[in-house]
């Protein structure tokens, strides 16, 4: 699993409008607050986005991107953002390689049957392209203000 300090592993995907975003867009000009999340639509991840979405105008006044990623396809994101009237990019690693990397993609066990899955992850990293925080297990509640109080005192 990954650790702050080090330089976050380097990123390029395509996001809900099928553009391609990447760690590189971002240096030296924004913070990112990347984080994963298990599926589009589903309460956990609604309410993620939801409080990340409230709080994008204080990311931004705070010099940073906030980015979602799963392993939706960029319709399933496209939907997702228009249901709920999101406003951060979600990236479709539907390959996995990006959960790979950032060592979200784990053994899960939910009623007693174990699959992978992704695990609930956020990771905020600095505009040198370093981990500044690490968190992995995020619980959804209340969890968009804290990485913003993060953010902040970077």
């Amino acid at each position: 699993m990954l650790q702050t300090n080090q330089p976050a592993p380097d990123f390029s995907g395509v996001n809900q409008a099928n553009e391609t975003v990447s760690l590189s867009d971002f240096s030296g000009k924004q913070k990112v607050v990347l984080y994963f999340y298990p599926k589009d639509d589903t309460p956990g991840c609604t309410i993620e986005a939801n409080d990340f979405t409230s709080l994008v105008g204080e990311f931004a006044a705070a010099d940073t991107q906030v980015i979602g990623v799963s392993k939706d396809d960029c319709a399933s994101h496209q939907a997702f953002i228009d249901k709920f009237g999101l406003k951060i990019d979600l990236l479709a690693d539907t390959d996995g390689s990006l959960c790979d990397a950032y060592g979200v993609w784990q053994l899960k066990e939910k009623n007693g049957v174990s699959k992978m899955g992704i695990v609930r992850s956020t990771f905020i990293i600095d505009t040198s392209g370093n981990l500044a925080y690490v968190e992995y297990g995020v619980s959804p509640d209340g969890h968009a203000q804290a990485m913003l109080e993060k953010v902040k005192n970077l």
